[in-house]
């Protein structure tokens, strides 16, 4: 038997269908209902690797954590990955198959695409209860509908009824309703059960008359009315979240991080941990003048390694970074960021750059060469030097994950920060990153490395050391089922549980 099936659209993007699919997940669970998240094709920087080391969307990852079971492929089978240039790369079922460029009317594609979406649906039916199904963007982009495998096609699919939700942040989310709505073909209409305000700020009666207008304007009820939620400790989705990102009041008790803004950043939750660590303030910057005087600079992960190297050098940061690494300031490169701090970068094969050899920053001694099958493994890891990152711990365990398809190689005498122990459940010893002669610049492909809280305060209070600043307060250890929990609680009581329930065709 199939399970029943329940999806969220939205009226635009970064409505916070992610967020809420999470929330729903999780209500769903405390209920003991079996249930599972799933999105047909995701398009974002921000992926994750599930135990048996496939790539998904992070948000994916995230859901089924607050649904309390492991992510699967299934649950993403198709991740499209921004590359530049109107051209994504597609991960499907987990592994990388070529790339796609917008535009492009490949209707045998089109056709292998919806038949892995069938399939993998499918296949979480079979195996839960209920599926939260989260939709893309909006479902009345004309241009684009023709070709959909991830909003209305997934609802007709699925027999899916739809929550559409709207963001009375961004204004005028009543238009949004109506436009959404009336752009829905008659068919698709009828699969829309429910709205849903999402980000409101103030006293929900003084929205009521609008409330009561658009439900006998579009003959649709009205789920309820989330508020908006501060400080919520879940991953985000994309980057555009990066302009809402809670920051700190700068002090000089208050070590400041500074992580470069590039224009492909990936992965940029690796941070978010940090954010919420007693005195520290991270900013992802847009400027080199903001490295300065940073406590730490970060190079994040990139998806377009050699075009971002290419975007610094034009807009200052080499130096910025060039010069921090003389003045003995510490640095940290994270997978791509990584990359661009060694030697050079080589891509024999034309995987990410059509220029075969770049010149990287030249602060590691550290050479990468892209090969054309990507690396995506869950690892586990040992520190085996000291750094700015952690004193006096060699031998702690981390728990971390890869997704690279450039290949690093250090030179004989370069210290390694960590060593893989295991990578996928294999059992291995290898060495891994680069940490410069000075000891300030550490480089590293391990995404997670700050979910491990021991190492995130162990690198606060070295650098807290270095600025001869005392050690911060000790932070409460996160917990991130009791985030879940209070995402699930905010919801669940600005809703209509009723009217959800009979949504979700759930007797119990």
């Amino acid at each position: 038997m199939l399970a029943r099936t329940l999806m969220v659209q939205g009226t635009a993007s970064s409505v916070g269908k992610s967020i809420l699919v999470a929330a729903l997940c999780r209500i769903f669970r405390e209920q003991g209902i079996k249930v599972a998240p799933f999105k047909a094709q995701n398009m974002s920087l921000n992926s994750f690797v599930t135990p048996d080391g496939k790539e998904i969307g992070r948000a994916q990852a995230v859901q089924a954590e607050a649904a309390g079971i492991d992510p699967a492929v299934e649950m993403n089978p198709i991740l499209l990955k921004p590359e530049g240039g109107g051209r994504s790369q597609i991960v499907m079922l987990g592994k990388p198959v070529g790339a796609l460029k917008f535009g492009d009317n490949d209707d045998d594609r089109l056709s292998e695409l919806r038949a892995v979406v069938a399939d993998s649906l499918e296949r979480l039916r079979r195996s839960y209860e209920l599926i939260v199904i989260e939709g893309a963007g909006s479902p009345v982009e004309i241009n684009l509908k023709q070709r959909d495998v991830v909003n209305m096609h997934v609802a007709k699919l699925a027999g899916a009824p739809v929550i559409l939700v709207g963001d009375i942040d961004r204004g005028g989310v009543f238009a949004q309703f109506v436009g959404t709505m009336e752009l829905l073909e008659p068919d698709e209409r009828a699969l829309v059960a429910a709205m849903l305000i999402n980000k409101f700020h103030g006293d929900v009666a003084l929205l009521q008359s609008g409330i009561d207008f658009i439900v006998q304007r579009v003959n649709t009820p009205m789920l309820g009315v989330i508020p908006f939620i501060e400080r919520l400790r879940v991953a985000d989705e994309d980057a555009v979240a990066l302009d809402h990102r809670h920051r700190h009041t700068a002090s000089a008790e208050r070590l400041q991080i500074a992580v470069v803004r590039l224009p492909r950043i990936s992965n940029f939750d690796d941070f978010q941990p940090l954010e919420y660590q007693a005195g520290a303030s991270v900013r992802f910057v847009d400027t080199p003048h903001d490295l300065a005087e940073a406590d730490l600079a970060i190079l994040p992960g990139s998806k377009s390694t050699v075009a971002d190297l290419n975007w610094m050098r034009a807009n200052g940061f080499d130096r910025a970074l060039i010069e921090r690494a003389t003045r003995a300031l510490p640095i940290l490169g994270v997978c791509g960021g990584y990359q661009m701090l060694g030697q050079t970068i080589e891509d024999p094969h034309g995987v990410e750059s059509s220029e075969r050899i770049t010149t990287g920053l030249g602060l590691l001694a550290v050479r990468t060469c892209f090969a054309r099958d990507k690396v995506t493994a869950r690892v586990r890891a040992r520190v085996n030097a000291d750094s700015f990152m952690v004193d006096d711990a060699i031998g702690r365990e981390i728990a971390a994950y890869e997704i690279h398809m450039g290949l690093m190689h250090p030179a004989r005498d370069v210290a390694a920060p960590f060593q893989v122990i295991s990578r996928n459940g294999e059992a291995i010893s290898a060495l891994e990153g680069a940490i410069s002669e000075n000891g300030a610049v550490v480089g590293t492909t391990l995404h997670g490395i700050f979910d491990n809280e021991w190492l995130c305060a162990s690198m606060l209070r070295s650098l807290r050391r270095r600025r001869g600043l005392a050690d911060p307060l000790v932070s409460a250890p996160f917990d991130r089922d009791a985030e879940y929990d209070r995402l699930a609680a905010i919801v669940r009581g600005s809703i209509d549980m009723a009217l959800l329930q009979r949504l979700a065709g759930i007797t119990r």
